[in-house]
């Protein structure tokens, strides 16, 4: 039925599960299974996300309480990078989670690959050695063996909160799939293999032998256990899931995509804004920063006490302190995001004196405030990025950012934004409220620190750019779509997105466009007032008409840009002096905002509509918004978007500042022409 969201779906060895077993020793312990892809090892970094996440919601800081284990396949283990990412991350503060039990089924055979084709070592579990974990090897056909040693990793997890490797040197019996028989590339073992006694097999006959147990009792055991197994199996042909099943208890209230959520206020009272923005703009007495990070301080104070010129990084922590102090957690990870990579954030200040002294004004807020973590990660984008996606998992009353040192560095990370992130919800009814930040724009810094690919985040957008629904503009638009994109212009409109994630009924990844040379720009400033009690994103700013002909009937192009071309063309435009060009900013590009584009297209009938952009034509937002214009437009006129941007592009910028310059020149003439 319509009103039904189930999902995808997958298959079923994909899925996760929880499950509550009863221990010999009477104390239950709850099993969790976390939804994984095919795509081998991915799912490790986002358990011990989610393990210490756990961990921080249960104030288990001992990290006894809960273990993450992985389970490896030999030939993966030696050879998917994300496995070394994230035993990496296994003893550093902000990621450690108290040891993890990896446990590899080594079947020597990685797909139809011998181990010499698979691997440069010795071992497959070489790879734990870069982190000194132990390593046990043990033979898979003694199940006493493998049971002592699997005892003996629990205890050395509980004693020394390190990772430890359990390697089980065994065989596969069968075939990779249904159609493999490994018989074609391995005759000699499969040979052996065939002719080789199963592992209960041999364990009977030693129980037996060894007078432990007798033959009728190992038959009764055996149809006991298949017996039940069967009959589960059966059951389980037959059952049908629950909501209960799929969402964990600290996610109950939160809406699925078929109950119409409130468009809430995001803004924040004037007074607890200024309130909060002295401890956060407030060095403790004594303290010595360097002399440029306390002007920072400085001029921040400044803003909060006038109200005016709030710059990007001010307006972020605005966002972070006052979710803060509503009861969220809020975490941000990766490289430099203490500092920020362009030296802008400063939530970390050191002191130039007593050295190893460090402050953080967002821990200092007032009391009641939940806890704040800036997390400078080890130099990993896919392992990183996945633990704060299982981070992101566990609890909604969080906001859970990654960022990226440039966003062309996600490129890196790829399979967890292909596998997880876009569409955990349609695959596992998994919610996630992830951000995202990666930097994106052109300042002629050459190809790898330009963009972030913006053209891919688009790519996997699930709204249809064929249908220009009622439900447009309202919540259920977003609750539909499997994320939401945005590239913002200003502080005020970051603050309110970023609230924006924890204020609503729902959750849904967010992906950033960040700026880069816009966190100084001198025309990129809030006043307090826009994110005061009252406002809200705006997912669209329309021109404000400020010096253009009054008569919209005689606007001769109506130009809708996102992000930082827009700044480049309202100062091209002052400097030539039109005044019959509209410049309009789409800053939520998806899911994308069609009533507001209708109701531009209708103020202007005269106008051509151009969509500007800095990327090539092949990369960008051309691709998705050209059809949304034509669709946004239907009923008003026919329209056809002209394209002002760069050419198609293989690299995605140039690395000369001058030919950028040259190419930035000729799209602002082409924009205006």
């Amino acid at each position: 039925p319509d009103d039904d969201f189930s999902g995808s779906g997958d298959v079923k060895y994909h899925l996760g599960m929880s499950y509550t077993r009863q221990t010999v020793s009477g104390k239950p312990v709850q099993i969790s299974l976390v939804a994984n892809p095919s795509h081998l090892e991915a799912v490790n970094p986002v358990v011990e996300g989610k393990v210490r996440a756990k961990q921080h919601y249960m104030g288990d800081n001992e990290r006894t309480r809960v273990m993450p284990i992985l389970l490896h396949g030999d030939a993966a283990f030696s050879g998917q990078g994300v496995v070394f990412e994230t035993m990496g991350l296994s003893d550093l503060h902000d990621y450690a989670t108290g040891g993890t039990i990896h446990i590899v089924v080594n079947n020597q055979i990685g797909f139809t690959t011998d181990p010499r084709s698979s691997r440069s070592s010795p071992y497959c579990t070489d790879v734990a050695k870069a982190i000194q974990a132990p390593i046990f090897h043990v033979n898979g056909d003694d199940v006493e063996a493998v049971a002592r040693v699997c005892r003996l990793a629990a205890k050395y997890r509980k004693k020394f909160h390190k990772d430890v490797v359990v390697d089980i040197v065994c065989y596969r019996k069968h075939g990779h799939n249904e159609i493999d028989n490994p018989m074609f590339t391995q005759p000699l073992m499969y040979t052996a293999i065939r002719k080789h006694p199963s592992t209960w097999t041999k364990y009977r006959e030693f129980l037996i032998g060894s007078g432990g147990v007798k033959e009728v009792d190992a038959v009764e055991l055996e149809e006991r256990v298949m017996g039940e197994l069967t009959g589960k199996l059966a059951e389980s042909r037959g059952y049908v899931s629950k909501p209960s099943d799929w969402l964990a208890s600290n996610w109950a209230g939160l809406l699925p995509p078929t109950v119409t959520a409130s468009i809430l206020d995001t803004g924040v009272a004037l007074e607890t804004l200024k309130t909060v923005g002295m401890p956060l703009t407030t060095l403790p007495e004594g303290f010595s920063p360097h002399k440029k990070v306390g002007d920072v301080y400085r001029l921040r104070q400044k803003m909060i006490e006038t109200g005016e010129g709030i710059d990007w990084a001010l307006g972020e922590q605005l966002a972070w302190a006052t979710l803060l102090l509503e009861g969220n957690h809020v975490r941000i990870s990766g490289q430099d995001v203490e500092r920020g990579t362009f030296s802008h954030r400063h939530a970390v200040v050191h002191d130039q004196k007593n050295l190893g002294d460090r402050y953080c004004a967002l821990r200092n807020l007032g009391p009641g405030q939940a806890q704040f973590d800036a997390c400078n990660s080890s130099l990993s984008e896919y392992g990183v990025l996945g633990f704060e996606l299982g981070y992101a998992l566990e609890n909604p009353a969080s906001l859970i950012l990654w960022e990226a040192q440039f966003g062309d560095f996600a490129n890196t990370a790829q399979c967890m934004i292909d596998q997880f992130i876009c569409c955990g919800e349609q695959k596992w009814l998994r919610q996630s409220g992830l951000v995202m930040l990666l930097p994106h724009g052109y300042e002629g810094q050459g190809p790898e620190h330009s963009s972030a690919r913006l053209e891919r985040f688009l790519q996997m957008c699930d709204d249809d750019e064929d249908v220009f629904s009622p439900d447009i503009g309202k919540g259920r638009q977003a609750q539909a779509a499997n994320w939401a994109v945005v590239n913002v212009t200003t502080p005020a409109q970051y603050f309110h997105v970023l609230r924006r994630q924890v204020v609503r009924e729902f959750r849904k990844p967010l992906i950033v466009m960040s700026p880069k040379s816009l966190l100084r720009h001198r025309l990129v400033k809030s006043p307090i007032e826009d994110l005061a009690t009252g406002t809200s994103f705006h997912r669209y700013i329309a021109d404000t008409g400020d010096g253009l002909v009054p008569e919209p009937d005689k606007m001769r192009k109506l130009i809708l840009c996102s992000g930082k071309v827009y700044f480049d063309l309202l100062l091209e435009r002052e400097k030539l002096g039109v005044t019959d060009v509209a410049i309009s900013r789409v800053e939520q590009i998806s899911p994308f905002p069609f009533d507001h584009v209708h109701a531009e297209v209708e103020k202007y009938p005269n106008a051509e509509v151009v969509w500007c952009q800095e990327e090539s034509k092949n990369g960008g937002s051309w691709f998705y918004t050209r059809p949304r214009i034509t669709t946004a437009a239907r009923g008003v006129r026919d329209v056809r978007p002209t394209y002002v941007g760069r050419g198609p592009a293989a690299a995605t910028s140039t690395g000369s500042a001058a030919q950028h310059k040259k190419e930035l020149d000729a799209l602002l003439a082409a924009a205006f022409a």
